[in-house]
């Protein structure tokens, strides 16, 4: 049987494949087009695919005489069309819980970092500007004490949580449900039934929701205003959760303090005016980039791979 591995991923995850099947893996970049990638489905068994990679009806289609599985090297799956695979007879496999921590430490980071200004201190010394300790040089928000807003407190968001409950934040949340009582009262965390209600007393906002037809756009230039002035935000989970042009135009204006986002709306491609907005830290989706993490992606793919195409079920699909 063959298996494709749209782009190189880490060793430990190729060698397994590989023990059990012929492997080939494509350049990057190279099925990030519904062409390439549907001739690519009428040819292999198995793909393990990327986030860039559109798995949509018609590459579904072209696959479904041979294709059995693809496994999608990540935990969200917005890329795929699950509807057709379903109709088709096609398993969707995705990598859940093994990056929940690295992707909550990287919310922590650009909360710290937007929060403190630290990256427009750092490029103002770097640019040869600092002059010795400044009485209102680059004023910031102090997490011990201030309201963090959390939208969607699944896994990632929980981890995250407890991290800023450490910092001394005061935790409010925002979801479809409400969580246990247990995790709340560990959490110490408020529940609110609506969105604008949270947004009002929050000093910072922390989005982990999973991008679906009702989270898309769900902080726009509403949201936005709503959100006290000083207040930032910061976005770990799915780009087009948050409208790039209304971010932009908040942040240009000042009506929010700033911006942490590893993902956007249009990724790789950047709304140019983020790249020149004050106080915002952009990252290049790097979330789940630790060792420990890609690792354990690359297994839990390859070992839903492995299953289907041996006859049996592995635990974490999603079709």
């Amino acid at each position: 049987m063959r298996v494709l591995v749209t782009e190189p991923i880490v060793d430990s995850a190729i060698k397994k494949l590989e023990s059990h099947f012929e492997v080939s893996i494509g350049k990057r970049g190279e099925f990030d087009q519904e062409q390439t990638l549907s001739k690519a489905a009428e040819e292999f068994d198995a793909i393990l695919t990327m986030l860039s990679n559109p798995v949509t009806g018609n590459v579904l289609e072209a696959g479904k005489n041979k294709l059995k599985i693809v496994a999608n090297y990540a935990v969200g799956y917005n890329n795929i069309d699950t509807a057709a695979a379903s109709r088709l007879g096609i398993h969707v496999s995705n990598t859940p819980d093994v990056l929940t921590e690295s992707t909550a430490e990287i919310a922590l980071s650009l909360l710290l970092s937007t929060a403190r200004k630290t990256r427009e201190a750092e490029i103002s010394l770097r640019d040869g500007q600092f002059n010795g300790w400044e009485p209102n040089g680059f004023i910031g928000i102090e997490l011990h004490g201030a309201a963090v807003g959390i939208i969607g407190l699944g896994r990632i968001g929980q981890a995250f949580a407890k991290r800023v409950k450490t910092c001394g934040m005061n935790i409010h949340y925002y979801g479809r449900n409400r969580i246990e009582p247990e995790i709340e009262k560990e959490l110490n965390a408020t529940f609110h039934s609506v969105l604008d209600d949270m947004l009002q007393v929050v000093d910072a906002l922390s989005i982990h929701c999973p991008l679906t037809d009702e989270t898309h756009h769900l902080i726009g230039k509403n949201e936005l205003s709503i959100m006290p002035s000083h207040a930032v935000l910061v976005n770990t989970a799915r780009g087009p959760i948050v409208d790039e042009s209304a971010l932009a135009e908040a942040l240009h204006d000042a009506s929010i303090g700033g911006a942490g986002l590893d993902v956007f709306e249009n990724e790789p491609e950047i709304h140019p005016r983020l790249l020149d907005a004050p106080n915002t830290v952009l990252l290049p989706h790097i979330g789940s980039a630790t060792e420990k993490s890609r690792n354990a992606m690359g297994s839990l793919a390859a070992d839903a791979i492995i299953s289907i195409l041996n006859g049996t079920r592995p635990p974490n699909l999603v079709v």
